[in-house]
């Protein structure tokens, strides 16, 4: 879950611990994920909806038209 959040892998291997790279990539091979099944959906068009947003974990993902989508995780 930490590197499908972070894509760093450097980071993953410190905090699990591991002596080897070798060892960390198998480990995040175990996992496969499925955005479209592991998200909930917003969009916001003012300042105050963004800022809502933020404020309940919602993480920005794009702009289009004069909306912005946000998503979360389920």
């Amino acid at each position: 879950m930490e590197y499908h959040k972070t894509e760093d892998i450097l980071h993953v291997k410190e905090m699990l611990g591991h002596r080897s790279i070798n060892t960390t990539l198998i480990y995040t091979q175990l996992i496969t994920f499925d955005d479209a099944d592991e998200y909930h959906s917003a969009t916001a068009k003012s300042v105050e909806e963004v800022k809502q947003l933020v404020e309940s974990g919602f993480e920005y993902v794009c702009d289009i038209d004069a909306y912005k989508l946000f998503r979360i995780r389920k």
